[in-house]
């Protein structure tokens, strides 16, 4: 009777895992959380399908209605990061928005290496799948302007043309120049030989950087 007992019990338990999933009422975003959190404490490669269905609470064959592999899951997790990225950019332009285009574009570069800085996995899942941000209209990966992070850089990029501050023919390209700079330091801090300095000289360089990208552009 003991071992009936115990393989009811069992087969009970198996049965009520995925129904308690469902207090969440909308799996997908259950599981977008999961990934989104999984990305946060480890990065890109840790964004696996299965632990995120673990963790939400369902059987692996649920998360296929949403989910069609691991990759449809890290471009979504991807996606909301870039929108995350995009927020802090706005919130740091929104601190100087008395300051003109050139307070902007340093607004975002400094917004961009905080975000490397203090968000890791997701500034690194970010940017793990191949895709352009300079043509992409997915509203998902914007910020409350409805621009994502690339084109935030641009509009900022196009009033200094406007402005007079930047030369009509130097504009084509000058995106993806401030972009390289500032992500090219944002990766050496994070997983280069820069990860020995301490945050002092780290933000030491990053202000020196930031004035090379306004004065170069």
């Amino acid at each position: 009777m003991d071992s009936v007992h115990i393989a009811r019990q069992r087969v009970m338990a198996s049965h009520a895992r995925p129904r308690s999933s469902y207090h969440h009422g909308d799996l997908r975003h259950a599981l977008l959380e999961a990934g989104i959190a999984l990305a946060r404490e480890a990065g890109p490669d840790a964004v696996v399908l299965r632990e995120a269905t673990r963790r939400t609470g369902v059987v692996p064959n649920a998360a296929y209605r949403h989910f069609d592999s691991r990759h449809a899951l890290l471009q979504a997790v991807r996606t909301a990061a870039l929108a995350a990225l995009a927020t802090a950019m706005e919130k740091q332009m929104a601190r100087v928005r008395h300051g003109g285009p050139r307070a902007a574009l340093r607004a975002i570069g400094t917004a961009y290496l905080r975000f490397a800085r203090t968000e890791p996995g997701l500034f690194r899942t970010a940017f793990s799948v191949p895709g352009d941000p300079e043509t992409s209209g997915d509203p998902a990966m914007a910020g409350r302007s409805g621009l994502n992070p690339y084109q935030l850089l641009g509009s900022v990029l196009d009033e200094m043309v406007a402005q007079g501050l930047l030369p009509k023919e130097r504009r084509p390209n000058a995106g993806y120049l401030a972009w390289s700079a500032v992500h090219g330091l944002a990766m050496l801090v994070l997983e280069g030989p820069l990860q020995r300095l301490t945050r002092a000289q780290v933000r030491q360089i990053e202000q020196r950087l930031l004035d090379m990208v306004d004065q170069g552009l």
